[in-house]
């Protein structure tokens, strides 16, 4: 795991501390499972990230962020059946 710094407004922090309390979770819990969900909710930007994180080189990774039409690892393979 890694430790996030984060700053957030008084009424953000009242309202997310309020909440831990009701649900018994720690609010970086809660953190972890609303980022969890918002990164789930776009899959053509989670596609995206994947290739980034995939990517060998600092050109590639320029390709990628630069063309909004890319194709998966996965979709190539399928595609060209390896």
């Amino acid at each position: 795991m890694h430790r996030l710094n984060l700053t957030i407004d008084e009424t953000l922090y009242e309202q997310a501390r309020a909440v831990s309390f009701i649900e018994k979770k720690s609010i970086s819990q809660i953190i972890r499972e609303s980022l969890t969900e918002y990164l789930a909710k776009d899959t053509k930007t989670k596609q995206q990230a994947e290739l980034l994180l995939e990517a060998d080189d600092e050109k590639e990774i320029l390709s990628i962020l630069k063309n909004d039409e890319f194709t998966s690892n996965e979709d190539f393979k399928n595609k060209f059946n390896l």
